[in-house]
């Protein structure tokens, strides 16, 4: 007998007939075809633009003199943005950190001395401090003062009188340029 005698019409040598084929190809068609029905469905749980815009903002602060601070909008929340005078900078530096009930170095808090970048939010209940603008009172430390329950904030934006239980938080930010920072 010869080899084509031992296998059915339509087979191969090695057992694979047409059959198995047509089923690994459909198979094949079906899944890419499931993958790209579902795509839209995945894709629009990414954020909208609008909302990845909000996410992060970058701010020139080129226009800004020594000892004087800008609030921008980051996320719906206040951000105090300060350049700070030597001698805010010496204050900061010089605290003694079993002094705060916080503790935190100025230097953990700044990515540049003269810089300091923090949410204007009272850790205490989400009041914003005032001190930002000419006139306001600072409190106690140079800083930051928030009237409802009277927290006192020094020039690093560090708790150091009154209820609030934290220093004023430090968001994710990065220099682009020398004045020019991104924050979120």
């Amino acid at each position: 007998m010869s080899d084509t005698a031992t296998h059915a019409p339509g087979s191969t040598k090695d057992g694979e007939t047409r059959r198995d084929f047509l089923l690994i190809a459909t198979s094949t068609v079906g899944v890419v075809g499931a993958a790209l029905a579902a795509w839209p469905f995945i894709d629009s749980m990414n954020p909208a633009a609008d909302t990845l815009a909000l996410s992060s903002t970058e701010v020139d602060l080129s226009p800004i003199e020594e000892g004087q601070s800008i609030t921008v909008v980051w996320r719906g929340k206040p951000v105090f943005i300060r350049k700070r005078t030597d001698k805010e900078i010496k204050e900061a530096q010089a605290v003694k950190l079993e002094d705060l009930p916080d503790p935190q170095a100025d230097k953990d808090r700044v990515k540049k001395p003269e810089w300091l970048v923090m949410v204007g939010v009272c850790t205490h209940l989400g009041c914003i401090p005032l001190g930002q603008k000419v006139g306001e009172p600072k409190g106690e430390f140079g800083g930051w003062f928030c009237p409802c329950h009277g927290s006192h904030y020094d020039t690093s934006g560090r708790i150091r009188k009154g209820p609030a239980p934290e220093n004023l938080y430090i968001p994710d930010y990065a220099f682009l340029e020398d004045n020019r920072i991104k924050i979120g």
